[in-house]
């Protein structure tokens, strides 16, 4: 049996058993014990703090299912509420290697924004066909990929049978996608559900879908708006915590400097006897 001390943390809605590295660890076995909700901890992931070469921390996502993400919003707060707490970084704004690339953290009290790496591979009015059901929907890479979807009614989706299905869609192979329904709440503001790869099942909040959806929702409500600097969209979680997404906008769908804000909170810390 081995002892392994973790913290567990949320970031609005989406939460995670927080640990640093361990040298030989299996990790994805690991995660998938933890995250069961009823023989383990319970978690949407696991997050691992380590050293970096690159940058200041490095931060290591592991999905439930035992899959390593490229990135996480929501787990990128929590990540960074991590490192304030126990390893006191020197610096106000650090940064945290991915595998999405770097990303920089900024702690305000129990709110935390991050900039994260640049989205990329936009892809408007996609016409894809599930369950016999043609849709229009929208693609973008804000750190791992995400297929945005516009509905009218969000609560009477069905998200993970519909989720699923566009998730394994051929169009999206071989990676897949989070699929992101977004209805427009109002002004300067979406309603987001997201299916989670990785998770596979809906989740209370996805940050980098909270992006995605941010983005695609401003390009849809402002379509003749080319180019602005802090472009700011509000996004109401599942979990019904409102994240805040700015980014700058040039000629072309040009997106640079995304910074997302919102909590990430400790819920509990311990120790957990992992049978690995």
């Amino acid at each position: 049996m081995v002892i392994v001390p973790f913290v567990k943390m949320v970031g609005a809605g989406n939460d995670f058993i927080v640990i640093e590295a361990r040298e030989g660890f299996d990790y994805a076995r690991f995660a998938k014990e933890v995250c069961a909700r009823q023989n383990g901890i319970g978690a949407d992931g696991v997050l691992v703090a380590d050293k970096s070469l690159t940058s200041d921390y490095r931060m290591r996502i592991i999905n439930a299912d035992g899959s390593e993400a490229e990135m996480c919003g929501n787990g990128a707060r929590c990540m960074a509420a991590y490192i304030g707490a126990h390893w006191h970084p020197s610096k106000n704004l650090f940064g945290m290697e991915t595998l999405a690339g770097e990303i920089l953290a900024q702690i305000e009290g129990e709110m935390v924004r991050v900039r994260l790496s640049n989205p990329v591979d936009y892809r408007p009015d996609l016409n894809i066909t599930v369950g016999g059901q043609k849709l229009t929907v929208h693609y973008i890479d804000t750190g791992v990929p995400h297929t945005i979807v516009f509905v009218d009614g969000l609560q009477e989706v069905n998200v993970n049978s519909l989720g699923a299905l566009i998730r394994h869609h051929p169009r999206f192979s071989p990676r897949g996608t989070n699929v992101d329904f977004v209805e427009r709440a109002r002004e300067g503001m979406v309603a987001v559900r997201t299916y989670e790869r990785g998770v596979e099942a809906e989740t209370l909040a996805c940050g980098t879908g909270a992006v995605a959806s941010a983005l695609i929702g401003f390009f849809s409500a402002y379509p003749n708006v080319k180019v602005q600097a802090q472009a700011f969209m509000k996004v109401l979680t599942a979990s019904k915590e409102i994240l805040e997404i700015t980014f700058d906008l040039d000629e072309g769908y040009k997106i640079d400097n995304v910074w997302l804000k919102g909590s990430a909170k400790l819920i509990a810390k311990g120790e957990y006897y992992y049978n690995g």
